[in-house]
């Protein structure tokens, strides 16, 4: 639950914010972390000392829902000449550390990030005679928060988030996110590190897709160039009603030129899946099957862990050689890549079942899979095969209901256990598949409907019996119950 007030009114756990002329003995008690990101949006509305402020009622760190302490509220004017219009400008507080007394986040040191090291900001385009800003922002940003807080996976420029629903809960068409830095608010060194300001970014259904199959960077480009889709700023319009493709249609071309050249840097996602490895029978348990219906499966590795979690930074590399670290306790160097790791193994499952010993478990060449995926993540195959392995690289399914992994490798990727040879091959629960150039061109073709879900019906199943290969595209129900 949260209330809306004026910053500069007094709250139940903070103080109003200071200004520049704050007496010393009150900017003593103001949380200091607070009080550098303050600074910074002092700097850019000197005018507004007071904005309109979003307030957990009570603090995530006394036992409430909502990870971010305070959403602040400010009016942009924006620059009409450079088309840039009037807005919202929303900025949030505790994805950064704001205390620096361990009770939200841990103090690691002035050098590294603060907290998570970054804040959400939004802009929201405003509405003729709108006079305060909407307050659902701020709760959109709390979804994020609850996520990021939840997984400890943070985000980054160009990531994107598929919500699936219409941001302000209306009819509109923007329905997804994607990432970027503010294009106002500069990096703040606090006494707890360093935060940057991450600004959400509202998109369509087609423009997110656009993101997956090329790069995030990409799109954000050319929403930039389109004034009503966002503009130099990319202010977010809920009243949007047409996409970028429809509103310049030669923007199209442009994105499929980018896949083309440069394929898609999505390197995996979070998904319902599952496989069964075919090559023998259900019974046979004398080594861990990773999907073995009617029992429980077992638990990624803390090595399988941070290996998957490397294979997905590294593949957002679009410049580097893709490769896979290897299996063992170090870490490889030379990863470019400026998203901050995971405080915790973003794959890490909260299961009660017992962990298997790294070394315990044996890499097992697989003679013949059965890969299991719902409609959605059945959908982006196509995307993974074209825009990631015919570009000589990987892309990876993490289930999200098991303790599974699914990873595609091309043979162009180094440091893979599965090898053409032995083109299916499972470590614990993670199975790994080597496609040759040529398999991969067949199943575009057989699946090219994949691409239009809505013209199938489920379930549908996909067979390459020459290569003792199957997919099931599944409804959601089956992922759902205990068997998966």
């Amino acid at each position: 639950m949260a209330e809306l007030r004026p910053s500069g009114a007094p709250g139940p756990t903070a103080p109003p914010a200071p200004g520049p002329t704050a007496p010393p003995a009150f900017a003593s008690l103001f949380p200091p972390g607070l009080h550098a990101i303050y600074g910074e949006c002092r700097r850019l509305y000197p005018d507004q000392p007071n904005p309109l402020q979003v307030t957990a009622i009570v603090k995530y760190w006394l036992g409430g829902p909502d990870p971010l302490d305070y959403v602040s509220m400010y009016r942009n004017v924006g620059s009409p000449s450079a088309n840039i219009p009037e807005h919202w400008h929303y900025i949030s507080f505790g994805l950064s550390d704001l205390y620096g007394d361990n009770r939200v986040h841990e103090f690691t040191g002035t050098d590294g990030p603060s907290g998570f090291g970054f804040e959400l900001t939004f802009r929201l385009k405003r509405e003729t005679g709108e006079s305060a800003p909407p307050t659902w922002p701020a709760e959109l940003m709390q979804g994020l928060a609850r996520y990021v807080f939840q997984s400890e996976n943070t985000f980054c420029s160009g990531d994107h988030v598929s919500w699936h629903s219409p941001l302000d809960n209306s009819e509109s068409r923007i329905q997804h996110m994607l990432l970027t830095e503010d294009p106002q608010m500069q990096p703040v060194q606090t006494p707890f590190g360093v935060v940057t300001f991450l600004q959400i970014v509202g998109v369509c259904t087609e423009e997110l897709h656009a993101a997956q199959q090329w790069n995030g960077q990409g799109i954000l480009e050319l929403l930039r160039t389109v004034p009503i889709a966002g503009g130099p700023w990319l202010i977010t319009d809920m009243r949007r009603g047409e996409t970028i493709f429809e509103i310049d249609p030669h923007l199209q071309e442009r994105v499929d030129k980018g896949i083309e050249t440069d394929g898609s840097n999505l390197s995996g996602v979070s998904a319902k899946c599952a496989w069964d490895d075919l090559s023998r029978p259900p019974e046979d348990d004398e080594d861990s099957r990773s999907i073995c219906i009617g029992t429980q499966p077992r638990r990624l590795s803390g090595k399988d862990t941070e290996q998957i979690r490397e294979t997905l930074r590294r593949g957002l590399e679009i410049n580097s050689k893709p490769v896979l670290p290897p299996i063992n306790p170090q870490r490889q160097n030379g990863l470019t890549h400026d998203r901050a790791p995971s405080r915790k193994d973003s794959l890490e499952s909260d299961s009660s079942t017992a962990i298997i010993p790294h070394e315990l478990i044996r890499t097992r060449q697989l003679e013949s899979v059965h890969l299991k995926f719902n409609q959605e993540s059945g959908a982006l195959i196509p995307l993974c095969l074209r825009g990631r392995l015919l570009h000589g690289r990987h892309f990876t399914y993490k289930s999200i209901t098991g303790d599974m992994a699914i990873t595609f490798v091309s043979t162009g990727v180094e440091g893979a256990f599965a090898t053409e040879e032995h083109p299916y091959a499972a470590h614990g629960p993670w199975l790994q598949i080597l496609l040759t150039e040529e398999f991969v061109e067949k199943m575009l073709e057989d699946l090219e409907d994949l691409t239009s879900p809505e013209e199938f019906k489920l379930p549908k199943e996909y067979s390459w019996p020459e290569k003792k290969l199957k997919v099931s595209i599944l409804p959601d129900m089956v992922f759902d119950s205990p068997l998966h």
